[in-house]
């Protein structure tokens, strides 16, 4: 008898999946290179000029056709605990008074006038009629100088080695594709699943192994990564409604790589590529 409740359970639960998989939602993944390049990730990049006349243009013809998409959420990486203050700056620019005030207000930093969050997000929503951009980051502590001191202190010179390469090829790979790409084909770029991989790949192939024996450090790292993306994806599912058929998420590149691992498992969402939107 206890067998066949295991299997009743299981028949059923694999009955709701096919339900649910027969109406999920689509979500317009979009992984970046920050726009504004704060140099705050391990990997570091040439700067490319989202500013340019010919930038300027691929960004109205993107988000033309994210327009198409017609997402009725567009999720970015601002901080969810700051939703009033994303939400000031959307309404000033709503008003096209926005540029002129982060002029003003920030005139020796670019990341307003540049980011990603303003220049793709705050553009597709506006013309996607959307009254609000949600913020989903939640930053956390991520003690990769404590994993170098990890595998310094287990002799681990062979992987440090490695990770250190393996930054400094992925900086250069994608430094040079910026050098010759324009921005949609650098886009398109980073959300090929070959590129998602390495991002994926990286932490736990290498860091997640730092460390002795019985020291854990590599593993905590590589888990305070997925805790803080684990947090965002857990926004993007409280925050989207019923009614919500297309949602756009646009989040670094590393998050993108866990998000499309995360959404592929969700049987309630499916990835929909940018490159998919562009061709419509």
């Amino acid at each position: 008898m206890k067998k066949l409740y295991i299997a009743l359970a299981v028949a059923v639960f694999a009955l709701t999946i096919s339900v649910q998989a027969q109406h999920q939602k689509e979500v317009l993944l979009v992984g970046v290179f920050h726009f504004n390049n704060p140099g705050a990730d391990l990997t570091k990049l040439e700067t490319f000029d989202v500013m340019s006349k010919k930038s300027q243009q691929e960004l109205e013809l993107i988000t033309d056709h994210i327009k198409k998409f017609k997402p009725t959420k567009i999720f970015v990486e601002w901080e969810y605990n700051d939703q009033l203050g994303l939400d000031t700056l959307y309404n000033l620019y709503l008003k096209d008074t926005y540029f002129d005030y982060v002029r003003q207000k920030f005139p020796k930093n670019a990341f307003y006038a540049q980011n990603e969050i303003f220049q793709l997000g705050f553009r597709a929503g506006k013309k996607a009629g959307l009254p609000k951009i949600h913020a989903i980051d939640c930053p956390m502590d991520w003690r990769y100088d404590s994993l170098q001191i990890a595998i310094k202190k287990a002799g681990q010179t062979d992987l440090q080695a490695t990770i250190d390469k393996q930054i400094k090829e992925f900086g250069e790979l994608t430094s040079g594709l910026m050098k010759k790409l324009t921005l949609t084909q650098m886009l398109l770029e980073e959300n090929k699943a070959s590129m998602r991989n390495i991002n994926l790949g990286f932490y736990i192939t290498l860091l997640n192994k730092g460390g002795a024996l019985d020291d854990f450090t590599g593993a905590d790292v590589v888990n305070a990564w997925y805790r803080r993306n684990l947090h965002m994806y857990s926004l993007v599912q409280k925050l989207t409604e019923a009614n919500d058929e297309r949602v756009m998420v646009i989040v670094g590149a590393g998050h993108a790589a866990v998000f499309k691992h995360f959404i592929d498992l969700d049987a309630n969402y499916k990835v929909v590529e940018l490159e998919e939107v562009l061709k419509k």
